[in-house]
């Protein structure tokens, strides 16, 4: 049996969680952002069941999704904007989409128990089960956001034979933590990359670092740096909320935290992570712009972070999406990921497949960086 349902409260947690071993961005942290109230979306859960588990599950949500939105040109985004001040339905298209807005990638999860032979006739039951969803909800416009490359075979081949085209997703950023120490960190980077991360370093003498389960007297400052940084930023999807910040530092507990960067008594900059017993997951670096550069606060923040790693046992340190110029630099290395769309008019989806190049996100490395 395959269903939609609006309310992940009201699935088992134990059971989503089994068909997503291992995931950091599990249960609590999905339930967190459903309960963030993150305006323009409506989630959704699919989930198939059979002898009274849940064998399949994926997030999903709906929102109206501008196509504007992953263009390289700051000036045509700009212009789109400008027309949809006078026609405010102009390329905005109601969208049902499989995986999460908030999530680094998405993909179906399935229950250990079911074996390879199977999970694509139960990918294959999923996506029809929400495209019939999204019909009810009239969205022409169905997509699977940030699924990682490469896929399965048997589901890749459900994803083409359902008609779905192709699009460049933006890549995902992790470091392996493959070595025993700071020193063993920084051997693996270049030689100039080196200098400049010792000559950045020294301005830890003048910034103190604090590590909190929650945002306390800091609630609106941190607030302040999330819309600073997001209003700088080129890719602008959701508007996170007050309560996704102070969802995810509750809702996980033991495994999310918030890093405070001070100079004196300001506060400059935030870091929130989770974390599971293997990846420590870099959701948001927040931070004043001036004067945070002035004290390198967004590589203070990247060594911290290594060396929460090192101390904690962990393997992964992953960066997350976009801003690769830097991360690269710093040893990371570069997930493939894809988005996959289709309209439910013919001639639309010819068009979109024409219009795909152009909405391709920019190629890693091409974009500024929140640390020049």
């Amino acid at each position: 049996m395959f269903e939609v349902r609006t309310d992940l409260g009201a699935i088992d947690r134990q059971q989503w969680n089994a068909c997503f071993p291992g995931e950091a961005e599990g249960y609590d942290y999905l339930l967190a952002v459903e309960r963030a109230g993150i305006p323009g979306f409506e989630f959704r859960y699919v989930i198939g069941q059979a002898g009274g588990r849940i064998v399949v599950a994926m997030p999903a949500f709906l929102t109206r999704y501008g196509l504007e939105t992953t263009l390289d040109n700051r000036h045509l985004r700009d212009a789109v904007m400008r027309l949809r001040s006078l026609w405010s339905g102009f390329l905005m298209l109601p969208l049902a989409c499989l995986g999460s807005p908030c999530t680094e990638t998405g993909y179906p999860g399935f229950h250990p128990d079911i074996s390879a032979a199977h999970r694509a006739e139960l990918f294959d039951c999923l996506v029809a089960a929400f495209e019939s969803h999204a019909r009810a909800a009239s969205c022409p416009l169905l997509a699977l956001k940030d699924i990682p490359k490469p896929l399965p075979d048997g589901l890749a081949d459900v994803v083409t034979a359902r008609g779905y085209a192709e699009l460049a997703g933006l890549p995902t950023a992790a470091l392996d933590i493959d070595f025993p120490d700071l020193d063993g960190y920084f051997s693996h980077l270049s030689a100039a990359t080196r200098k400049d991360l010792r000559r950045k370093l020294k301005a830890r003498q003048n910034v103190r670092i604090e590590r909190r389960s929650d945002l306390g007297p800091y609630r609106e400052r941190a607030m302040e740096l999330y819309c600073q940084t997001r209003e700088r930023s080129d890719w602008q999807f959701e508007d996170l909320t007050p309560a996704y910040f102070e969802g995810i530092l509750t809702g996980l507990p033991g495994r999310s935290f918030v890093t405070l960067y001070f100079v004196g008594d300001e506060l400059l900059a935030t870091n929130f992570l989770i974390r599971n017993e293997r990846t420590l997951i870099d959701k948001f670096f927040c931070m004043d712009a001036e004067k945070g550069r002035s004290f390198n606060l967004y590589y203070l923040s990247w060594i911290d972070n290594v060396e929460y790693c090192l101390k904690e046992g962990l393997e992964r340190y992953q960066s997350g999406q976009a801003y690769y110029k830097n991360k690269v630099r710093l040893g990371s290395r570069l997930g493939a990921n894809s988005m996959f769309f289709r309209h439910s008019n013919s001639l639309t989806q010819r068009a979109l497949r024409f219009a795909a190049p152009y909405l391709a996100i920019a190629t890693p490395g091409e974009e500024r960086s929140e640390a020049d």
